[in-house]
């Protein structure tokens, strides 16, 4: 018989597969049966121990981006999110009928938690993430993110008995129909009410960088330059995040810089010409210190083309070891190369007003988080934008997995996406999820197109997570007692 602990590793690695930059989400399928086979008729303890197996084939190579990010809190990670699939094996039941919803519903609550803790949740490398390309993708407008999973897990299960029950094959088409139909009846009540000519712009570079003051300007330069590019008429300008990175006017430029450090009033007054000669709105992303000087402030404004300066948002989802040190007391006993301060977080809804109505702004790593999005959508965005800054992260784990989970954004709202990144990936998403365009790495690149602007709120959108919890936990709960 082949050793658990080594197909316990084919099944976390399967399930990986499916994962940007692979995508491969037959795969994740298997996995998923592999999974739900390895649990059969063992005790709760054994069940636990094979599927922290499954989360370490899973989460290690669905996560390597993190050991750029934080070399100390990889392993933490890696660690909780596969005792979390441990916990999840534990609560399936090991015999009897209910077998398959009793996974799903495990697998539903384990992603509950690993979406919220800890420090603000981790929602990465997630298998609706790696489902964005599949027919039944669209069930997300129907309860969101977490019905498309249990949807997923039950099509990956029954796709595991084919091979020994032809029931099950039309139990695969009847799982993935039902999962259209009602996330096409999820979003009945969007509908187009306009248009936008718009322009994404990335100005390029080299990846896996890091922020220096001395090189600031010649990102902003890079981005003006792209945006000088641009010779169609549009309404709207889309900049990444916070690549408008001034330097306090009281600092002098250092000896080592070769040019000027990028100063505010002067990245205010070059943005301004390219709204006036574009005759565009431009949104721009910032990042520099608050007023008050005890924090870093990372947000987006909107600059007509006029000159006036419109409405801003401050990013409210922070990255935890990124954007802020949880622990910071007890970490800096053991580490200097921490950030020197934190950002602040925003107060603010996930929207900018804007003369073409709201739109919604998710900066980053808030796009991998369903409820900002949604925040935004429950505000009326006619559109969601999602500026960001990958730059600093090598390989092209995290950047393709932000191009999934802007797609899954997009179906669960029924909406435009439109992404930006200094040095990929940047894209438009149409509202079924498919990316309509998008850039390489490094490149100097302009995206244009139209786009529509809707109006009106998925299912998914009106009621959040609560449904599939509820649902979770009560199959959960039955299971147990009838134990």
């Amino acid at each position: 018989m082949t050793n658990p602990r080594l197909l316990s590793v084919v099944a976390g690695l399967l399930i990986a597969a499916g994962l940007p930059p692979w995508g491969w989400w037959p795969l994740t399928l298997l996995g998923l049966a592999l999974w739900l086979h390895l649990l059969d008729g063992v005790s709760a303890k054994r069940r636990f121990r094979r599927s922290l197996v499954v989360g370490l084939g899973w989460f290690v190579p669905g996560t390597l981006w993190m050991l750029n990010l934080t070399a100390a809190g990889w392993p933490v990670a890696i660690a909780v999110f596969s005792l979390l699939a441990g916990a999840a094996g534990a609560l399936t039941p090991a015999e009897g009928r209910g077998r398959p919803a009793g996974f799903a519903a495990a697998l539903v609550l384990m992603e509950v938690v690993r979406w919220h803790v800890p420090f603000g949740g981790v929602p990465i490398a997630s298998i609706p993430m790696a489902m964005v390309a599949t027919p039944w993708a669209i069930s997300a407008q129907f309860l969101g993110s977490l019905f498309l999973l249990a949807i997923t897990v039950l099509i990956g299960v029954a796709c595991g008995a084919a091979a020994s029950d032809r029931r099950a094959v039309a139990a695969v088409a009847g799982l993935a129909l039902g999962a259209m139909i009602l996330g096409h009846l999820g979003g009945v009540s969007v509908e187009r009410v306009g248009e936008l000519d718009i322009a994404v712009v990335q100005g390029g570079g080299p990846q896996n960088t890091r922020a220096d003051s001395c090189e600031n300007r010649r990102v902003f330069e890079r981005h003006v330059a792209a945006t000088e590019l641009i010779t169609a008429d549009v309404d709207l300008i889309l900049w990444p995040e916070d690549v408008v990175h001034p330097s306090v006017d009281s600092i002098p430029t250092p000896s080592r810089c070769d040019d000027e450090l990028l100063r505010h009033g002067e990245a205010i007054a070059e943005l301004r010409r390219l709204a006036a000669t574009h005759d565009a709105t431009i949104i721009s992303g910032w990042f520099e210190r608050s007023d008050d000087g005890e924090a870093n402030v990372n947000y987006s404004i909107i600059i007509e083309p006029d000159g006036s300066i419109g409405d801003r948002y401050d990013k409210v989802r922070l990255v935890p070891f990124g954007e802020f040190v949880p622990l910071r007391s007890f970490l800096e006993n053991f580490s200097d190369e921490l950030p020197g301060r934190d950002v602040r977080p925003g107060t603010e809804p996930a929207v900018l007003d804007s003369r073409f109505g709201p739109l919604g702004v998710s900066i980053s790593w808030e796009v991998f988080f369903d409820y900002r999005v949604r925040d935004a959508m429950n505000r009326d965005a006619r559109v969601l934008l999602n500026p960001t800054n990958g730059s600093s992260y090598w390989l092209t784990i995290v950047q393709t997995q932000q191009i999934a989970s802007s797609r899954l954004r997009a179906i669960e709202t029924d909406r435009w996406v439109l992404q930006a990144a200094p040095t990929g990936f940047s894209a438009v998403v149409e509202p079924d999820g498919d990316v309509r365009q998008r850039t390489g790495v490094s490149e100097q690149a302009v995206l244009t197109d139209t786009i529509e602007l809707r109006e009106g709120r998925t299912l998914a959108t009106h009621v959040g997570p609560w449904p599939m919890l509820m649902l979770a936990l009560l199959v959960v709960g039955r299971n147990r007692r009838r134990r």
